[in-house]
């Protein structure tokens, strides 16, 4: 039987069961059929959502399109924009697992538990709109595909831009801004930093053996979270920001610890966020944050970080929205409201003088001089206040009226130090360009020695002591043990000879003040003898300032020192002060505690904290003590802010 023939004109011949109204077999138009069987209310119904599928699927295109769109073109940027050849910290080697024991280093048996003191930038609250959103997500993903080539290793012989010949790494969040990365000074000293490659020696082995074990409790009891209580495994909150990891960056990778860089750089990369409503300290969060970041940038070359400082540096600047454009102290990073403390409309002196060289850093590479102006308008506005006593300034300083207030009152310790060390720091920084810098801090030197210098007996040590109102105070805190070290960079830089010689005189009696407790571990205050009297000790202590918070500035000071003279006696008296450390604040679960009292070896009384700095300064500055390398970290090349994170300087001598 023949297929019947096709109507005339190619008219489709239907079939004999096939009607208009939907009857009869399935056809091109059952689903017609079946729509027109539905209610009037379930034909609206599915039509509605249609129409919802139909703009959500239209607004989901287009947020994926400026995702990408942002991403491609912050990734165009910021390839058009990279050094032509930056230069980099070789990447480090991990440490050895088992770093070789060292003798005097066994933890302390379990015992029970136990601060250092501009422009109107819009910073949007937590709830931003729809397009800071956009960019926070965007930003997000620019950080996920830059870590596909965070890994590649530096080359042995020379520096590069890591990850070179490979992916790209993205640019910051905001484009960076007439950057001039071809000016880096180490890229014109050809600076080779090989901590990495050098065999560790014993005792910065010993140092690489503590920092594994404060990092270890960190990261099992406290991970993520500000820092780490020792004892009873926990964590407590300052800024809820990671403030232990982020202090750490440069320091494990100058240790050459790069497991565990890596695995702090992806917490930054996926954890650390800004945006939230919370208080921060305009000091402490720019030394140890700002700070670190800025110096994880340079030592790895990972633009992560940069972005991730000119971020947190934006959010910081509404602090400097006050009348007299001196900041406030507490700032809220995510609502962008600035405040005093709730106790006094004042500053210390040292909180605003000592966030220049962070904040001066970023400008330099963002090219964004707003941070760079804000700063050191505050520097020049308190270089012509009057209230001082031959360049020494008091403690305080009122946020409305920019003047000093509580005057009378001089000190090298908590509320004024590291105005000073940043006079100094501040002008080798730029160059030593900058004069007026230099004449505040001669000025203040001589100062210290008029008017706060002493001797305690019996063994004649020099000391810095305190004067309020006229009448000389034997105090000296332990903060003011930076001071040796200072002197000594300023003469390293030239100036008088003599201040080595002071130097030198502080730097003995920093070491004195531990040598003469029973731990072998400094008080936080000591109060020195001024009589002669047989059988008392010149340091003296009190029994509310006998408590060790794990401080830097001796072996800040001792570092110093080393590097400058050569002397190996400054490496012997650090080496004491950790197998001290060790002894007596080493937790065996992981981790390193405050002491409540140093003149008790048996009874130490943890105080169940490790401060950030235990692992941002003082460990590192012990392993760089510990170094006969003077290239490691010159110090004709970088500077340290008052966090112990090494920044470049501009024109290096």
């Amino acid at each position: 039987m023949h297929p019947r023939p096709a109507p005339p004109g190619g008219a489709l011949a239907l079939s004999p069961g096939w009607r208009p109204d939907g009857g009869g077999a399935r056809g091109p138009c059952w689903p017609w059929r079946k729509w027109k069987q539905l209610s009037r209310l379930q034909r609206m119904v599915v039509l509605f959502l249609l129409v919802v599928l139909m703009l959500f699927g239209l607004r989901s295109y287009v947020h994926m399109a400026d995702e990408w769109a942002a991403v491609d073109s912050r990734s165009a940027a910021a390839w058009q924009m990279r050094p032509a050849n930056p230069p980099v910290l070789p990447a480090p080697q991990k440490a050895a697992e088992n770093p070789e024991a060292v003798a005097g280093l066994s933890p302390q048996k379990p015992q029970r538990h136990f601060r250092r003191g501009p422009p109107n930038l819009q910073i949007r609250a937590p709830k931003g709109d729809s397009q800071e959103r956009r960019q926070d997500q965007a930003q997000r993903r620019a950080e996920v595909v830059g870590e596909a080539g965070w890994g590649a290793e530096a080359q042995r012989d020379g520096l590069r831009w890591r990850g070179a010949g490979t992916k790209p790494e993205q640019g910051p969040r905001h484009p960076l801004k007439k950057a001039e990365f071809s000016s880096w000074p180490f890229q014109q000293q050809a600076l080779r930093i090989r901590a990495h490659r050098a065999s560790q020696n014993a005792r910065q082995k010993a140092v690489v053996d503590a920092f594994l074990h404060a990092w270890a409790g960190y990261r099992k009891f406290a991970w993520g979270h500000d820092e780490l209580k020792p004892l009873t495994r926990s964590f407590s909150e300052w800024f809820g920001l990671g403030l232990t990891l982020i202090d750490a960056l440069d320091t494990m990778w100058i240790l050459g610890l790069k497991k565990e860089f890596q695995e702090a750089r992806k917490w930054v990369s996926k954890k650390l966020r800004f945006r939230k409503d919370v208080d921060v300290n305009l000091f402490e969060s720019t030394i140890r944050i700002l700070g670190g970041l800025l110096s994880a940038f340079h030592l790895s070359g990972d633009v992560l970080f940069l972005k991730k400082a000119e971020d947190f540096g934006n959010r910081l600047m509404p602090a400097f929205r006050t009348p007299s454009k001196i900041p406030y102290s507490i700032v809220n990073i995510g609502t962008g409201v600035a405040h005093p403390p709730r106790w006094t409309s004042d500053s210390t002196v040292s909180e605003v003088t000592s966030i220049q060289l962070e904040f001066r850093e970023l400008s330099r590479l963002t090219g964004d001089k707003t941070f760079q102006e804000a700063a050191e308008e505050v520097t020049r506005h308190v270089h012509g206040l009057h209230g001082k006593l031959d360049g020494l300034v008091p403690m305080f300083i009122n946020t409305d009226r920019g003047s000093f207030t509580r005057l009378g009152v001089f000190t090298l310790g908590a509320g004024a130090d590291s105005y000073y060390e940043y006079l100094l720091k501040q002008w080798i920084q730029g160059g030593k360009k900058e004069r007026q810098l230099l004449e505040d801090y001669l000025e203040a030197v001589n100062g210290i020695r008029k008017h706060l210098l002493a001797r305690s007996e019996p063994r004649k040590l020099t000391f810095v002591g305190e004067l309020n109102h006229g009448r000389f105070s034997a105090r000296m805190d332990h903060l003011v043990c930076f001071l040796p070290g200072t002197l000594a960079l300023g003469a390293h830089h030239g100036l008088p000879a003599e201040h080595m010689k002071l130097a030198q005189a502080l730097m003995d009696t920093c070491y004195q003040m531990y040598r003469q407790m029973e731990t072998g571990l400094s008080p936080e205050i000591a109060h020195f003898n001024l009589h002669r009297t047989k059988a008392v000790k010149d340091v003296q202590v009190k029994a509310a300032d006998r408590h060790n918070l794990l401080r830097p500035e001796t072996v800040e000071s001792l570092f110093y020192l080393h590097r400058l003279t050569g002397d190996r006696k400054y490496q012997d008296w650090g080496w004491e002060i950790l197998r001290s450390f060790n002894t007596y604040t080493r937790v065996p679960s992981g981790g390193y505690s405050s002491i409540s009292n140093v003149q008790d070896p048996r009874h130490p009384q943890p105080r169940d904290k490790m401060e950030s700095f235990f692992l941002g300064e003082t460990l590192k500055y012990l392993y760089l003590l510990f170094s006969d390398d003077p290239d490691l970290l010159s110090l004709d090349t970088y500077v340290f802010n008052t966090e112990a994170h090494p920044l470049p300087i501009w024109a290096p001598s």
